[in-house]
């Protein structure tokens, strides 16, 4: 074969299959081995090899009719959240082990319904609360990157959306769906060296993806490039009258609308981003993600987003709050896990089945939302909370005088070890300090690679756009893309 499959991304496949250079059935069979070898990066929890070659033969028959749809021929992976209709769905907690929905996600029947395959469902942290992948019921999800220190320690993918992140990284699939709710697609993609975006909040139908945070979680796709993104987000998009917070707006060609040409454009640069501590080689890479910019035609200004420092905290109260509601419906009744001791009352076996079912960092979030919302803390905690969320959302609005988009590193640091955080969730929860304000606020954010530390460990940009501008933020992605010529990849040893 002249190229390895698997090395093509959903672009390269796409047009493939659509000018018979190789079959769907091909390409299937390529990335279903992948899949099937790299069992030592944890990164799927069911593979569906079947549904993966029944949708390439579907695609073969229809290039013979001249009948392709926009994702014809091309595999992808489904962060185990979304709900799959007869395909296991456990959001990585032994809550949901074994359960079996009877429905579809909006999204990913957006992504059959454009002829896309799926792989498999992908690990990520449970019911998607953590920065690492260690949170999982199933295993921790390994970074396929190492430092090249000579040490082979098992790195963090990121998280939530880990098994995703990975799982691209190593070539298992061209691009995956990844859920983002206050940095979780764009954090692992930062990690592993890909791309993500986190769209407008309401932008992608949350209808049959298993609730974390109901105002913040928000749908995206991952994939190795900038164009790969934008082919994704298309198929994804789109008003869903099942999601009350669903825009009804038409969705946008933002793959015809790519343009790395950002004259005209102004850039603004957060100073308030420019944290303590943070690592040299990040401070130099937004540097040289400023000149990149530049280069592209954007003017670049300063621009002050005051209530920063207070996103963490609020996010850290809203989030949980809204956590301890939506997981509330966990309760042994209906689906999923029941534990019923000897003699148990009702609120014995809620209490049995919730010990069983929910792993330390949900059991953690479960408590402080139901702390924040509780009778007497209520107003102090939760509703000053809300009130920080409208000043922060403010900042942005008011920063979108003087600019059209802002550019940020993705995360303070690069990938990780496993276990080096796991003891301390305040370390952990600072992973996300320059995702969060821009889930907040609901805006559309992205991050691709820049480059490689001294540890050649991929380190991510991020841009953020107002809200519904994903075009802005893809053609800023793209002039960045061009620029860095980011092609380093894990070496492979699984």
């Amino acid at each position: 074969m002249m190229t390895d499959l698997t090395d093509l991304g959903v672009a390269a496949i796409r047009d493939g299959v659509r000018d018979g250079s190789f079959s769907a059935r091909e390409v299937a069979t390529a990335f279903v081995d992948a899949v099937a070898a790299a069992k030592p990066l944890n990164a799927f929890i069911v593979e569906t090899p079947e549904h993966a070659l029944a949708a390439a033969d579907a695609a073969d028959q229809a290039r013979a009719t001249g009948e392709l749809k926009p994702l014809s021929g091309v595999p992808i992976g489904m962060k185990d959240l979304f709900c799959t209709e007869g395909v296991q769905t456990t959001a990585a907690s032994n809550m949901l082990g074994g359960f079996k929905p009877t429905y579809e996600s909006t999204v990913s029947a957006n992504l059959w319904t454009a002829g896309a395959g799926m792989l498999g469902k992908l690990n990520l942290d449970q019911f998607a609360m953590g920065s690492s992948n260690e949170t999982s019921a199933f295993g921790n999800v390994i970074s396929p990157w190492r430092r090249n220190d000579g040490g082979n320690a098992a790195l963090a993918p990121g998280g939530s959306s880990g098994g995703s992140s990975a799982a691209i990284s190593a070539r298992l699939c061209p691009a995956a769906t990844g859920t983002d709710t206050g940095g979780s697609i764009r954090q692992p993609a930062a990690f592993t060296g890909i791309s993500g975006i986190k769209p407008t909040y309401g932008r992608c139908s949350r209808w049959g993806v298993v609730a974390f945070a109901s105002s913040l979680d928000q749908p995206g796709p991952m994939a190795r490039d900038v164009r790969d993104c934008a082919i994704m987000l298309e198929a994804m998009a789109g008003f869903d009258a099942k999601d009350s917070t669903s825009l009804q707006l038409n969705v946008p060609a933002w793959e015809a609308g790519l343009s790395a040409d950002l004259r005209g454009k102004t850039v603004g640069i957060p100073k308030e981003y420019r944290v303590d501590g943070m690592p040299a080689e990040i401070e130099a890479l937004w540097d040289q993600g400023i000149a990149w910019l530049k280069d592209a035609g954007a003017n670049v200004v300063e621009v002050s987003l005051p209530h920063t420092r207070y996103a963490l905290p609020t996010y850290y109260i809203i989030a949980p709050a809204e956590a301890s509601s939506n997981l509330a419906r966990y309760d042994g009744v209906r689906y999923g896990l029941r534990d019923l001791p000897d003699g148990a009352n009702l609120q014995d076996m809620y209490a049995a089945t919730r010990a069983a079912g929910f792993g330390a960092e949900v059991k953690r979030r479960i408590m402080i939302g139901t702390y924040v919302l509780s009778a007497g803390f209520y107003d102090a905690y939760y509703n000053q909370a809300q009130k920080v969320r409208a000043l922060i959302a403010r900042d942005f609005d008011e920063a979108w005088a003087k600019c059209d988009l802002l550019l940020t590193p993705t995360a303070p640091s690069a990938a990780f070890a496993l276990g080096e955080k796991a003891d301390d969730p305040l370390a952990m929860y600072l992973n996300d300090v320059f995702t969060v304000p821009s889930s907040l606020a609901g805006l559309p954010a992205m991050s691709v690679p820049g480059g490689l530390d001294a540890q050649g460990l991929p380190l991510g940009l991020q841009i953020i756009g107002k809200a519904l501008d994903e075009q802005g933020v893809l053609n800023a992605g793209l002039a960045i893309e061009q620029r860095a010529g980011f092609t380093a990849r894990p070496g492979k040893w699984w």
